[in-house]
This record gives C-alpha cells, structure tokens and sequence, in this order.
C-alpha cells in the first residue's frame, strides 16, 4: 500500500477532521467524496477501490503533441479521465454540488496546449529525451522517487502534479509548491 492509499484511507475514515479548515470547491467538498466517487455498497466497512461517478467513455480528446516530445501519446487514462470529467466542461458541469467553476479550470477536451498526460514516463524516456530525470532514482520531494510518490502504474497522470484531495495545501493544489519552477524541475532537469 502506498502512501497516497494511506491517505485517502485515512480521510476516507476520518474526514471531518480536515473539513471546518479548508475553503474552494474540492477543499469544502471534501467529506463529499461522492461528488467523486461511488463506493461499493457491499464492502462499506473495508475501502473499496473507487468508481467514478461521471461516465467518460465516449469523450475524445485532442492530446498533446510536439516535435520535440519522445513519449508516446494516447487518449488519457482512467485517473486523469476522472479529473477530466469535471474539467474538460462537457460532462459533469451541473455534478459539483451546485458550484460553478472558474473558466481557467474548464481545458476543454482539447488539451494540445496543455502539459501532456497519461504517457509512460520511465527510464527509458529519461535517457531517450536528455530533458528529464531518471524517475527511479530522482527524488520527487515528497519523501522518495518520483515513481514512486508521483507516477500512476508508471505513468505521469493529472494527480502526478495536483492535489485533488487537498492535502498539501498549495496554490492550484499541486503536490508542491512551484515556486521558481520546483514543482516542474522534479522531473524536467532545464
């Protein structure tokens, strides 16, 4: 079990602990996790492995792409599609509890301009692109590797950088502070 497990465990179990002390859509929301997730009935004692509540199958995204970029891009994966469903502004635009969001966090299901995601970020990619740490060996940061602490099966995911549950307490609830670019220098080495 990872650390991340841990935690949404531990929020899972207790989340009223953190509620009164934090503001903004996913902060207030934050013993709400049913905006978010649907739990299996059956094991409500024992933490089920969450299913999201806003379907995301026939949503097609214009990904990423650059001359310049060595990973192989494809459509995003399940973690960063449960972000997406809310912020790509075309399914769950009335699932927030009734709270609108802010235009800059609407991307749209053309993400092209934004940082790419859901590609495997290993090694090999280290080596092949000469921009990149090694993500077995560099530290994220946050207490070990960056596979280790910011990776998804190996893949750089929306939550490799954000903070959905809010536990960190950082600007755009990223993992870390982006102060002097920190956050992107983890794994960008210019």
């Amino acid at each position: 079990m990872n650390l991340k497990q841990i935690i949404i465990i531990f929020l899972l179990v207790y989340p009223s602990k953190f509620y009164s002390i934090l503001s903004g859509f996913h902060l207030a929301n934050r013993n709400k996790c049913d905006i978010c997730h649907i739990f299996d009935e059956e094991s409500k004692s024992e933490f089920s492995k969450p299913q999201w509540v806003n379907s995301w199958e026939s949503t097609v995204y214009v990904t990423y792409s650059s001359s310049s970029i060595d990973a192989l891009m494809g459509q995003p994966s399940n973690s960063s599609k449960m972000c997406l469903s809310c912020h790509d502004g075309t399914v769950a635009t009335d699932d927030q509890g009734g709270k609108g969001m802010s235009q800059s966090s609407i991307l749209g299901t053309n993400l092209s301009r934004n940082h790419p995601i859901s590609f495997t970020y290993d090694i090999m990619l280290a080596y092949k692109d000469k921009g990149l740490h090694d993500p077995t060996s560099a530290a994220s940061g946050l207490g070990s590797t960056i596979s280790k602490d910011m990776l998804v099966n190996g893949k750089l995911e929306c939550i490799s950088c954000h903070d959905a549950h809010a536990m960190r307490g950082t600007k755009n609830l990223l993992l870390k502070s982006n102060y002097r670019s920190r956050l992107c220098l983890t794994c960008h080495d210019k």
